[in-house]
């Protein structure tokens, strides 16, 4: 009933008004060839029906050239392929704003529940009680990052904003001025992004969109709940890594995020100081106005000099006065709007967003190293040290650091940036910097280093205001995890420390590099199982346990759906609060809006309420559990094999654009860890990983192995079984449907010219026949039609996006096999192949 409405509403409000709008980009300023946007359209047919013959890129461009242009010489085609590029790149743009200015007609028709849906679902006095008891406690925290998917400049996001204004007022005058100047407005850096530019790039979201979305979804869940004593800030936090998430970003110092903190602390405080500024000109009132503009005089200052602070307790106890005095002789006249401040000073604080500090667990040891090797403890090693020793002297040993003591700059980064952190709680709040994440956790020392480092760094034994947070991101790693948070509940000082953080181990399951390590399904499986068995032994010590999980815009990257995949999860998992990481294309796609912040939050609330009351749909019979293990390994093994093939590293390579995003101004953080030349699978990141098969439209790391795992089992005669098991296992189905969007956005006729290539072939082969087979295998077993059968809204938005980049895809290649064929231009090509990036990443949404 609703999708056909849905779709519908989409065709009307989406496709047909872009199309309409699109027309104006016929008349778009660009310099030097006036009649692109007339070509266009025949180009994208021409690479249409040449990749349906089986042509390579090379033959249809050469083909188009000459039978559709004057152009004659490389320098002419080359120049018209930039113009091309710039073309897409604004059809991206006014696709994105035609899409997102019909989100509220499009969502109007949707099965998703908001909350007052889901109050109406839960009928019945008791268990109304019970939500309003659930939500009173239970938290969401939505952490923003800078990782390198998402690059437009401020100038370019304020466009964009206007842009889908006009669409939904229908302004064509309106529409084709601003599409003009889109057209003169460069969307790209001129050079990289510094992790502060990154910060300063979120911070334009919370300023311009979160401030104002948070406050009106905090007033909806009180109105829904109906409950006077209502009163939980944290239901809905935000966190924040730019200038923080130090992990392979030797570019993040101690410095950065000294800065970044007083952005957030003074742009929260701008804000602040709009409102108050609006309270004045309403609460005209005696008794009222001295205590208004002194509030409003104290913040003043705040907003431009990082010296200047003022404390929660300053601005919060004004707020109350004033309620008190408006409540008793003023009628409660414009209570609602007070209300609405002083809900968003208890959320936000002095902080705005939380800023958490990640640096890798190597940084660690060799920093722990370096400090006893400075004390006279070891000679050179840590493995001159006993573990037993070792444990001792992390947990007892007192030993005062100081940065100038050390030579090696990380070493000393590392240890000024821990030793500041008291500065910054004292500025910002003890909530405004608290979490401390490792990654690459793979046994106890990772987090019991950081301990060590705290007391060393000037932090008193029961004063650290940290939450310690291992990140288990490797198959290692969450294999190990529950031996290592056992072994960490077991020693006294840890538990001293867990007691004074009220009890509570927050740990982190990294999905990106999980996917690149084991695979999708069994990265998906490992997490769910890691997380069961941790809640299981967190719950045998009296622990609460709080997941946080990394999570990318792709399904490869833990992406996808994701109310769908909290919805889907087990009564074993632990659900006092859904964190998740929030990046690049994702931030604008998903939280972009007011309305799109709104409606997500609102999914996720739901989804981890589903789990409480709903738990009994989500249960997996032991049956099952065995069957999706039995999946997990196959395509572990399958995974495996393929990251172990010799031409697996040369392919990405020498026929991807993985060595493209580090030279491309996308974002601050190296493609790779470390500074080795040769290309190590351990040090590939996952953004450059699984960005790379996505611009080669092969989308590898989200759903290799399934196919061959779903057909050794019907070989076994599951058949039947494994229908069963997508219809009545909530969970598998999510990871399946996630799957499906990734082979949705497949396209190996853009690359089947490599099939023909002596030495890739084979390896070209292995990728193709794998994805035909998981895309039958993933149809059988859910008994579609097509892929996403059950999402027709969003498998037509992905056709409409692939349909406008493809012209885009067709050049990078034409690029590339340019590149390989060591044109005299090969540098010029190069130069197509990093800004091609660009519009691929955006018009896929959720590419890396």
């Amino acid at each position: 009933m609703h999708a056909p409405i849905r779709v519908k509403e989409f065709d009307k409000s989406v496709r047909n008004k872009f199309n309409v709008y699109n027309s104006l980009f016929l008349n778009l300023p660009f310099q030097g060839i006036s009649n692109v946007g007339m070509l266009i359209p025949l180009m994208h047919h021409v690479c249409e029906k040449g990749l349906s013959e089986g042509k390579d890129p090379q033959e249809i461009l050469d083909f188009f050239f000459s039978m559709h242009t004057d152009l004659k010489t490389e320098n002419e085609k080359i120049d018209f392929m930039f113009r091309v590029i710039q073309y897409v790149e604004r059809q991206i743009v006014l696709f994105d704003s035609v899409e997102d200015a019909a989100f509220n007609d499009i969502e109007k028709h949707s099965t998703h529940l908001s909350l007052k849906d889901f109050f109406h679902l839960i009928d019945g006095k008791k268990h109304e009680e019970n939500i309003s008891e659930k939500l009173s406690t239970f938290g969401t925290r939505i952490v923003f990052t800078a990782h390198p998917t998402q690059f437009y400049p401020p100038s370019v996001l304020d466009i964009i904003s206007k842009l889908r204004a006009l669409i939904t007022d229908n302004d064509i005058n309106g529409i084709d001025i601003t599409l003009q100047q889109l057209g003169l407005t460069s969307l790209i850096n001129t050079q990289k992004p510094t992790p502060f530019d990154e910060a300063k790039n979120i911070i334009y979201f919370l300023r311009n969109i979160y401030y104002e979305a948070v406050g009106e979804l905090y007033s909806k869940i009180k109105k829904n709940i109906q409950n006077s004593e209502f009163d939980n800030p944290n239901i809905i936090k935000l966190g924040f890594w730019p200038g923080g998430d130090r992990d392979g970003n030797p570019f993040v110092t101690a410095g950065i995020t000294m800065n970044v903190a007083d952005e957030l602390r003074m742009s929260l405080m701008k804000c602040y100081y709009d409102d108050i500024k609006n309270l004045e000109q309403k609460l005209t009132f005696r008794e009222l106005e001295g205590t208004i503009a002194n509030l409003r005089t104290r913040i003043y200052p705040t907003m431009f000099d990082p010296s200047k602070t003022v404390g929660y307790e300053d601005i919060i106890n004004p707020l109350f006065q004033i309620k008190a005095i408006l409540i008793k002789k003023y009628n409660s006249l414009y209570l609602d709007d007070l209300d609405n401040v002083i809900d968003k000073v208890k959320i936000f604080k002095t902080h705005f967003a939380a800023l958490d500090i990640r640096q890798d667990h190597s940084i660690h040891f060799k920093t722990v190293e370096e400090i006893l090797r400075k004390a006279g403890v070891i000679n050179i090693s840590l493995d001159e040290l006993h573990k037993s020793k070792l444990i001792s002297i992390l947990l007892n040993d007192e030993i005062v650091v100081h940065p100038d003591l050390y030579a090696d700059e990380l070493v000393k980064d590392t240890i000024t940036n821990i030793a500041q952190l008291k500065f910054i709680q004292n500025k910002n709040g003890e909530e405004g910097c608290n979490r401390y994440v490792i990654s690459n956790s793979e046994d106890i020392f990772s987090v019991l280093f950081v301990y060590a480092l705290f007391r060393w760094c000037g932090w008193e034994k029961g004063k650290i205001a940290f939450d310690i947070v291992p990140l288990f991101e490797s198959m290692a790693g969450m294999k190990n995890s529950s031996e290592i948070i056992k072994s960490l509940f077991d020693i006294p000082e840890y538990r001293r420390h867990l007691l004074e953080r009220q009890n509570k181990q927050t740990i982190m399951l990294g999905f990106s590099d999980g996917t690149k390590d084991g695979g999708f399904l069994k990265a998906n499986w490992s997490i769910f199982q890691t997380k069961e068995n941790l809640t299981a032994i967190c719950d045998h010590y009296g622990i609460k346990a709080i997941f946080f999980d990394g999570r990318g815009g792709p399904p490869a990257r833990g992406g996808g759906k994701t109310h769908r995949f909290y919805a889907a999860q087990s009564q074993k998992i632990a659900n006092h609060e859904i964190q998740l990481t929030i990046q690049g294309q994702t931030i604008t796609s998903t939280y972009g809006t007011k309305e799109h912040f709104i409606f997500n939050c609102e999914q996720l609330l739901t989804a981890g309420l589903s789990n409480n009351f709903f738990a009994k749909e989500n249960a997996i019979s032991n049956e099952s559990r065995q069957m999706i293990e039995d999946l997990s390994r196959i395509s572990f093994e399958k995974y495996t094999a393929l990251k172990n093939h010799p031409m697996f590293l040369p392919y990405l390579e020498n026929k991807s654009t993985l060595k493209y995003y580090n030279t491309a101004n996308i974002g601050s953080r190296p493609a790779k860890r470390g500074d080795q030349k040769k290309l190590e699978f351990k040090d590939l990141r996952a953004i450059p990983f699984v960005g790379s098969w996505s611009q080669l439209k092969q989308n590898i790391p989200g759903f290799f192995g399934i196919g061959t795992a779903i057909q050794t089992l019907i070989n076994e005669g599951k058949s039947d079984d494994l229908k069963r098991l997508f219809r009545e296992v909530p969970f598998f189905k999510a990871l399946m449907q996630n799957s499906m969007m990734s082979l949705s956005k497949c396209l190996f006729e853009l690359t089947s010219y490599i099939a023909k290539d002596e030495e890739y072939k084979d390896f070209w082969n292995i990728l193709f026949d794998e994805y035909k087979l998981s895309k039958e295998m993933v149809l059988f077993i859910s008994g579609y039609e097509v892929l996403m059968e059950e999402e027709p809204v969003t498998r037509s938005s992905i056709e409409i996006r692939e349909h406008i980049v493809l012209p885009l895809l067709v050049i990078q290649q034409y690029a590339l096999q340019k590149i390989e064929q060591k044109s005299k231009y090969e540098s010029t090509y190069e130069k197509i192949v990093r800004r091609s990036l660009y519009g691929n990443i955006n018009a896929s949404r959720n590419s890396a």
